[in-house]
């Protein structure tokens, strides 16, 4: 965990306490989980910046964690990674409150909060991070440094494999694919509307199961990114042949995605 990420919990920490001292520890799970949302909600920046310092924070998954019912079946990646800052900050606080004697646990160590406490609990609106403005202060991204490597990487074999595009494309696309959270964690930060990203129907549940990484989800969207300007790079030279009319026709047996390394 970043320091800067530590100290933001410890500042929720005390205005936690702080809150149940005046208000009353009559309702200590409800007051967590507003002290919670109050402090952490972040803009897509802020989130970026978070991230930067803690790339793996991009591990995390949904793990039915949602509280925004809009994000619930198809969340984005900001919504994933603050459902489970949100998450494990509030295991943080009820265990502020048992250690007060202003929560119980049971004979599992599982918290036992009051029904009605839960029953109170009202839906959260999470930030749009599909909202953040893109960062043009850079003159040259690293993800731009990265597709003109491909492109031109791509360009170059395809001049001696005209006849092998698609897969040409596909292992190339492959080749350059970003996975690891600390080579993704600088995307974000300099474009944080990757933040915006959502499932849609890019993961394999065959291969990546149902409940992925936020991580895995940006590197799939900018393969699969990668992957079609690599075959407008393609169409443009002939390599590849168009229908009636003007798509690209794609080989039916070479639709495989790319692969995620």
């Amino acid at each position: 965990m970043s320091k800067s990420l530590a100290d933001l919990l410890d500042r929720v920490r005390l205005k936690y306490v702080e809150a149940v001292e005046v208000q009353g520890h009559h309702q200590p799970y409800l007051t967590a989980h507003h002290i919670a949302h109050q402090m952490l909600m972040a803009d897509p920046q802020r989130m970026a910046e978070m991230i930067s310092q803690d790339p793996k924070i991009l591990a995390a998954r949904p793990s039915g964690l949602i509280e925004d019912p809009t994000e619930m079946d198809n969340p984005s990646v900001g919504a994933i990674v603050y459902s489970n800052v949100v998450a494990a900050t509030l295991e943080g606080l009820l265990a502020v409150a048992v250690n007060r004697g202003w929560l119980d646990v049971d004979d599992q160590g599982q918290f036992m909060v009051d029904a009605a406490e839960l029953d109170s609990v009202k839906p959260v609106s999470y930030t749009d991070f599909s909202s953040a403005k893109p960062n043009l202060a850079h003159q040259q991204s690293e993800l731009g440094r990265i597709f003109m490597a491909a492109e031109q990487d791509y360009t170059e074999k395809l001049n001696s494999e005209p006849h092998n595009a698609y897969q040409l494309a596909v292992q190339i696309a492959s080749d350059y694919s970003v996975f690891s959270p600390e080579d993704l964690a600088p995307l974000i930060l300099e474009n944080p509307l990757l933040l915006g990203l959502r499932i849609d129907d890019r993961i394999d549940e065959e291969m990546f199961g149902d409940n992925p990484p936020a991580g895995l989800i940006v590197s799939l969207h900018l393969t699969d990114l990668l992957l079609q300007s690599l075959l407008e790079i393609a169409g443009s030279m002939g390599a590849l042949e168009l229908d009636s009319a003007g798509e690209m026709i794609i080989p039916f047996d070479e639709e495989d995605r790319p692969i995620v390394h």
